[in-house]
Order: C-alpha cells, then sequence, then structure tokens
C-alpha cells in the first residue's frame, strides 16, 4: 500500500485530507509542520508528501528544501492559501513538484496524487523491455537491435509509459496527466501529435506496435 505523509497544522484540514485518501486506498500519516514531517521520514518511507507552506517551526518552503538538498526525491504537493504566482514559483523553486491552493477540491487532489505517483514510479524503475527492445530512462534512449535512439523527453515518456503496462488501454486525458501534468494548458490533441511521430520513429520495430483505440486513447502491444 502506497504511504502519503501530510504536513498540515489544521487539524481538521489534515484529518479530512487523511479521510478522503484513506478512503481511496492510501496509507497516511499527519503531523502539524515541517520538523514533524522530517522526524517522521526518518523513521518511516513515504512514497508522496502533502505539505502545508505557513506551519509554525519550519514551513512548507523549508521542509522541501531540506529534503532535495538531503538528495530525497520524494514527490511533494504543495497546498496553501497562498494564491499569487510569486508564492507558486517559490514553491517550485524549493523542489515542490506540483501546487493547489485553497480552499481544496479533495477529488481533484486525489487525481493529482494519483498521476504525482505513476511519475514517480517510472521515473524510479528508470529502465523497461519489451521483447528486445530496451527504453532508458536516464538518457531518453530506446536501443533496438543495435540501434540507439535519443527521443525528446515528452515523446519518451510517453512511449515508456505505455511499454511499462503492454496491452493496457490509456486514455489520452490519462496520458496528459501523466507525461504533461495535471491541469497541463495543452489539450490532448497535443497526445496524437507525439503518438504520430512515434509511430513513424518505430514503424519498423518487431518489438511493438502502438494501437489506436478509437474514440478512446492509446495502447502499445507486443508484435
Amino acid at each position: 500500500m502506497l504511504k502519503i505523509l501530510i504536513a498540515e497544522d489544521d487539524r481538521e484540514l489534515r484529518q479530512l485530507f487523511q479521510h478522503v485518501l484513506i478512503k481511496n486506498g492510501y496509507s497516511v500519516k499527519g503531523v502539524s509542520n515541517g520538523k514533524e514531517a522530517l522526524d517522521a521520514i526518518e523513521q518511516d518511507y513515504f512514497d508522496l508528501i502533502i505539505s502545508d507552506i505557513m506551519m509554525p517551526e519550519m514551513d512548507g518552503y523549508e521542509l522541501v528544501r531540506s529534503l532535495r538538498e538531503a538528495n530525497d526525491n520524494t514527490p511533494v504537493m504543495m497546498i496553501t492559501a497562498k494564491d499569487a504566482f510569486d508564492d507558486m514559483r517559490m514553491g517550485f523553486l524549493s523542489g515542490t513538484d506540483d501546487y493547489m491552493v485553497k480552499p481544496i477540491n479533495v477529488n481533484e487532489m486525489v487525481l493529482r496524487v494519483g498521476a504525482l505517483l505513476r511519475r514517480a514510479q517510472m521515473i524510479n524503475e528508470r529502465r523497461q523491455t519489451i521483447g528486445n527492445t530496451v527504453l532508458e530512462y536516464d538518457s531518453f534512449t530506446v536501443i533496438s537491435e543495435d540501434e540507439r535512439m535519443v527521443l525528446p523527453q515528452k515523446e519518451f515518456m510517453l512511449l515508456y509509459k505505455m511499454a511499462s503496462f503492454p496491452g493496457k488501454i490509456f486514455t489520452r486525458q490519462q496520458l496528459m496527466d501523466d507525461i504533461w501534468g495535471y491541469g497541463s494548458e495543452s489539450d490532448t490533441h497535443t497526445v496524437d501529435v507525439h503518438i504520430g511521430r512515434l509511430r513513424e520513429r518505430f514503424r519498423d520495430n518487431k518489438d511493438f506496435k502502438i494501437v489506436t483505440m478509437r474514440g478512446v486513447g492509446y495502447k502499445v502491444v507486443k508484435a
């Protein structure tokens, strides 16, 4: 079961987030500030951290900076009442991965949490193999029949995502959320364009093909 740490000094809000996430199948621990969050992280492993910004003792910015300086790349979602661009900019510069502004729509929060965890899983696995074709995440490289091809980042991540689950159908919106990020201003036509480029690049590949599920999305199948 995936484990989430919530750092939020508002007790009622923290309990609400815990309740919603537990209901959606996550294991959740709640703390009231950044210092308590660091203490919890020293004692246990968490797949994702949800942190308020304005907290006593140690705020969200300090928490995320401390994690990144320690080479801890656990995905972090910041939740705050601040909605000015400079505040959001500070959050991302400190190393946060996503940002939500109060009042929070808990259903949207669950969607964002899922997307962050899926992206983190893709990064952690680092390498996928389908037939004799190898996808290396760290270099965005696809190796097949002694040929090495370095892809643009989004194309590689799109192929990597689908190749990680051969035969699974992904909707265009799922792919947008996972690769471009939940709430991206790009539309799903962007996915179609990138799929077209991938098909052209790998039209002669003997290990897999990309199949269109009309009106739904795409899947990678083993050839």
